[in-house]
């Protein structure tokens, strides 16, 4: 549901974040952050620490605080900080971040503003050991308690939330994120030479890029290269894996991009082979390039974004052979690529509307 009133007066807004190092969900949060303050709108970004590739995307005129540690615990201070900045409504930029929205709500009581928070990632997680999706189960179910209100990015993600955090429907919406734009002043990246493949996300296990450098020596054509952008903890492993494969000629992971959709226009066809996500901003990103898309079903937004054969093809998390048959069906020479997808909406407005109705029924 949405709420379209525009804010009849300027509102202060606080978001939050570990760091900056370059995840879609903080890169989704700037994009949104810089809308809100084009509209008028006071911003307050909190962050453990301010490093990493991002910090050249944050909007001129946003407030920053940084507490001094780029660890997850250190945003248990937020709490004081709310207290000391006094913001009209609190957003919580993924569910990776609802533990510190907990203690807020817990230490402020009635005095805690507006706490909205997007769902960024999976709330099913079939690949948990059965104990820990026990208890994942049960700490989805204590969010009706701390969030005012859940934005979900699709439709589907937000029958999940519904679902599983057994949270009433008029308190979900449906807002997608602000799309991608050029980034004029970003470093020009070289891309590989001929016909090639790419994938854009965190070196993440999560994003289980094994998958698909594994599926590379099975491919038809046997020129075809990779890249892949982003940068974390994996990068040891699947260098050992690309050795191990003699790909290093193939494989090419230059770390972290700072405008990615040039990558993505060039390739052939773009992949996602994680074991889980929310809804990927890297699917929308790619068909708004024109570019067709293989990916695993790691999330109900998965089939909602790839809504149809002719922009690409979803294949099950385990199917190594469905994923080869997928890549070598859109790689093949002649292969029609999709018309360039535009996004339609207004998510910036419609946050804002959403923030100033909550806000609103504090005051009252």
């Amino acid at each position: 549901m949405l709420y379209r009133s525009p804010p009849s007066t300027p509102l202060h807004v606080m978001a939050f974040a570990e760091t900056l190092q370059g995840g879609g969900v903080e890169r989704a949060l700037l994009r949104m952050a810089t809308g809100w303050l084009e509209r008028g709108h006071r911003v307050t970004l909190v962050l453990g620490a301010c490093e990493g590739p991002l910090e050249a995307e944050l909007p001129p005129g946003i407030e920053v605080i940084e507490l001094g540690s780029p660890h997850y615990p250190i945003l248990l201070r937020l709490p004081g900080v709310v207290r000391n900045v006094d913001p009209d409504v609190i957003f919580c930029p993924g569910n990776y971040y609802t533990a510190p929205t907990a203690m807020i709500r817990m230490q402020l009581g009635k005095r805690c503003p507006p706490i909205v928070a997007k769902v960024s990632n999976a709330l099913v997680r079939p690949e948990m050991w059965r104990v820990v999706a026990w208890g994942y189960h049960r700490w989805l179910r204590w969010h009706p308690w701390f969030l005012d209100h859940v934005v979900a990015m699709t439709p589907a993600m937000a029958r999940e939330a519904i679902a599983e955090m057994a949270i009433p429907a008029d308190r979900v919406s449906v807002i997608a994120n602000p799309p991608a734009e050029r980034i004029a002043d970003a470093e020009a990246m070289a891309l590989p030479v001929g016909r090639y493949i790419v994938g854009v996300g965190r070196l993440e296990p999560q994003k289980r890029w094994d998958r698909l450098i594994a599926a590379l020596p099975r491919l038809a054509d046997p020129s075809i290269r990779l890249l892949l952008l982003g940068e974390g903890s994996a990068r040891a492993a699947l260098q050992a894996q690309i050795d191990r494969l003699g790909l290093g000629e193939r494989v090419t992971m230059p770390g972290h991009a700072g405008d990615p959709l040039p990558a993505l226009k060039g390739a052939t066809v773009a992949a996602l082979t994680s074991d889980y996500e929310g809804v990927p901003g890297v699917i929308r990103e790619a068909l708004s390039q024109g570019t067709p898309v293989v990916a695993t079903e790691a999330s109900v937004a998965v089939r909602e974004l790839i809504d149809s054969p002719a922009v690409g093809t979803v294949v099950p998390r385990e199917d190594r052979d469905a994923l080869v048959s997928a890549l070598n069906h859109w790689l093949e020479p002649g292969r029609a690529r999709p018309a360039p997808r535009a996004d339609k909406g207004d998510p910036v407005g419609d946050y804002l509307a959403l923030f100033s109705r909550l806000a609103r029924q504090r005051i009252a």
